[in-house]
């Protein structure tokens, strides 16, 4: 589906006037965040009450009407621009980007924002059922509300950039995303599910706002020969961040499990248990594995 993310961008200044640009990015926003938000559920309805049978099929009806929509589209007539080879395409977009003063910041602030928020992705389950001590359905609810944020957002965003100047609903996305960061920062000492749950709401409220506004510059500022180019670089980063998660992952000892681990030990002092792990110097045995020495035939049989 990364297509139509890079060529939307491109086509939507052709069809409105610069001075509804945001508004249209907010209307595509919202139906692609309502569709982001309640498609898993209508689909985890279908399969619940008649079966895969019917998700599948609805998902390639809807497919099909898209396909049918996008082909009555009627756009402008356009001056053709010469493409040549894929990478000299992407290379003369990232031209474009990093020697623009307005574009260059955007793109870092967007790399730099993804892998925090993917990285917050990957440690949150654990991290809410361990420490917060969150049930599955608290935890679920608190991921929940980051789609409500963006609902919310992506509602609002038509009047927030009506009311507010450009740059600063620009800065509302990053700074959004700092004031999640916090919240979910304070939960280490203070423990709290509405904690966990406002952050994830903040997080989804202002980088909605963030996309739409930069989005909105980019159509601004961009020639619109290159949107096309410029859009797939910012998809790239979008593939950068996932690369960055994947070091991070790689580069730690979760790579080194055998075996899910056991349970900790909840007893004070008590340091965890785990299954034994491979290790270049070959598989290892947890201490408490070996027998008992033959002198002591009293202490039981080995134990985990």
């Amino acid at each position: 589906m990364r297509g139509p993310r890079a060529k939307a961008p491109s086509l939507v200044p052709s069809l409105v006037p610069p001075e509804g640009l945001a508004t249209a990015n907010a209307q595509l926003e919202l139906a692609r965040t309502a569709a982001f938000v309640g498609g898993p559920a209508v689909a985890g309805a279908l399969v619940g009450w008649t079966g895969a049978s019917a998700a599948f099929g609805l998902a390639v009806a809807l497919s099909t009407a898209g396909v049918i929509l996008l082909g009555g589209l009627r756009e402008p007539a356009r001056a053709v621009v010469a493409s040549g080879h894929p990478l000299a395409d992407l290379g003369e977009g990232a031209g474009l980007m990093l020697r623009h003063s307005l574009l260059l910041p955007i793109l870092i602030t967007q790399f730099v924002f993804n892998t925090a928020f993917f990285v917050l992705q990957a440690v949150y389950v654990p991290y809410a059922v361990h420490h917060l001590a969150l049930s599955a359905t608290q935890v679920g609810v608190t991921l929940g509300t980051y789609g409500v944020g963006m609902v919310l957002g992506a509602l609002l965003a038509g009047r927030v950039i009506g009311a507010l100047p450009f740059g600063v609903v620009i800065a509302i996305g990053p700074v959004a995303g700092l004031a999640a960061a916090l919240l979910m920062v304070v939960t280490i000492w203070a423990p709290s599910f509405g904690l966990a749950a406002a952050s994830f709401f903040v997080m989804g409220v202002g980088p909605i706002l963030w996309a739409i506004s930069m989005t909105t510059l980019r159509q601004t500022v961009t020639p619109s020969h290159l949107l096309g180019r410029a859009s797939a670089i910012n998809i790239v980063v979008a593939a950068a961040s996932f690369l960055v998660q994947s070091v991070v992952i790689l580069a730690s000892p979760v790579l080194r499990l055998a075996r899910q681990p056991r349970l900790a030990d909840r007893r004070a002092g008590a340091p965890p248990r785990s299954w034994c792990a491979r290790s270049p110097a070959g598989r290892t045995r947890p201490a408490s594995r070996a027998h008992p020495p033959p002198s002591s035939p009293s202490a039981g049989p080995p134990t985990w």
